[in-house]
């Protein structure tokens, strides 16, 4: 399931075109839940690339930085040894 939040959003839609109306403050929050595949890749010279997706052909992908990156594996291993959710 892929939920979406968009705020102070509006576009305006002319003979099959897409525009942005009104100021440039928009902001957006992505969720997936149930994932169901999970890839993890090289992307470009410089980062790491999450994508992930569930059943229903949602996707959402992440590039992230070594820095950013180890400090996701960190925090999953931090999980492992301390939480009883991988068992």
């Amino acid at each position: 399931m892929l939920s979406l939040q968009l705020d102070e959003f509006m576009i305006e839609l002319k003979e099959g075109s897409i525009k942005n109306v009104g100021p440039a403050n928009k902001d957006a929050t992505a969720k997936l839940y149930d994932v169901d595949a999970v890839d993890v890749r090289e992307f470009g010279d410089k980062r790491v690339k999450l994508a992930f997706a569930d059943d229903e052909g949602n996707e959402v992908e992440v590039a992230l930085f070594p820095d950013a990156a180890r400090e996701v594996a960190r925090g999953i291993e931090m999980l492992e040894d301390e939480s009883g959710i991988f068992e």
